[in-house]
């Protein structure tokens, strides 16, 4: 385990906040050297307490803390950037992004690599790059840092290539192996296993589905049963928001104010 020293600061997002007690608040954070772990922010509820406005989801920051229990004291906040503006569908991605974190990721358990993938994703999200490539492409990295990725380039079975051509059963925990068409349900094909494991956009809607549903398939058994709320959550959103298209950042879901992203950030940990 990483301690964090007095005076040491770290880098660091919030993952998801509640109130604590009648000022202070509760805040599950990640950060460099250290993992996922949650800290008190004492007084942070208080509207002249500059922390409050700052310990936000998406936020960059460099944090303190103290004590050597289970849950830290956060000593010091401070900025480390601009808060990255999510707005539309992206907003609720993000959220998925720290959904998936907090129920993936033990705590007290560094994970830098997986920190760099984050804030890139997130970076991604505020640029308005494509959801589906953004999300999928964290997905596998987030797996492949924790071992459970397979080889998606390699029919595990024969041991051959796998072929733009051909179509693929792909199970958690044993690989890819190449079926015949047809022959059998949840099925992939090999182009849109080639693309992922190159890390190239989809180029179909074809792709953008089959690979959605891959990568929901493995990390099924990671998640456990209960359902992931950020994507109750999307759903919700876009069947309350105008027609449009779906994975267009901005498009349809409105910009959410920083109270609102408090009240969805809530709304998660139901």
């Amino acid at each position: 385990m990483s301690e964090l020293t007095r005076g040491e600061l770290r880098q660091a997002f919030v993952l998801h906040r509640r109130d604590h007690g009648n000022t202070s608040l509760l805040v599950e954070l990640f950060a460099v050297g250290r993992g996922r772990f949650p800290a008190i922010a004492k007084g942070a509820r208080r509207s002249r307490d500059p922390a409050s406005a700052l310990l936000q989801p998406f936020q960059p920051l460099w944090v303190g803390v103290l004590g050597r229990g289970e849950v830290r004291t956060l000593s010091r906040v401070e900025a480390a950037g601009m808060a990255l503006a999510l707005r539309g569908h992206a907003l609720f991605c993000g959220f998925y992004l720290n959904e998936l974190l907090t129920r993936l990721l033990g705590r007290d358990d560094p994970q830098d690599p997986v920190f760099a993938f984050y804030h890139a994703a997130l970076s991604a999200l505020a640029d308005g790059r494509g959801l589906d490539q953004v999300l999928r492409r964290f997905e596998l990295q987030l797996l492949a840092e924790l071992g459970y990725a397979p080889v998606l380039d390699l029919d595990t079975r024969q041991g051959e290539a796998v072929v733009a051509q051909g179509w693929y059963q792909v199970e958690p925990g044993e690989g890819v192996r190449r079926v015949s068409a047809g022959s059998a349900p949840d099925l992939f094909s090999g182009e849109t296993l080639l693309a992922l494991a190159r890390g190239e956009p989809p180029s179909s809607g074809h792709q953008v589905r089959e690979a959605r549903a891959l990568l929901r398939r493995l990390l099924a058994p990671h998640l456990g049963g209960r359902p992931m709320r950020s994507r109750e959550l999307f759903r919700q959103g876009a069947r309350a928001a105008p027609s449009g298209p779906v994975a267009s950042p901005g498009a349809t879901i409105p910009h959410l104010t920083s109270n609102e992203c408090v009240s969805v950030n809530r709304s998660l940990q139901q």
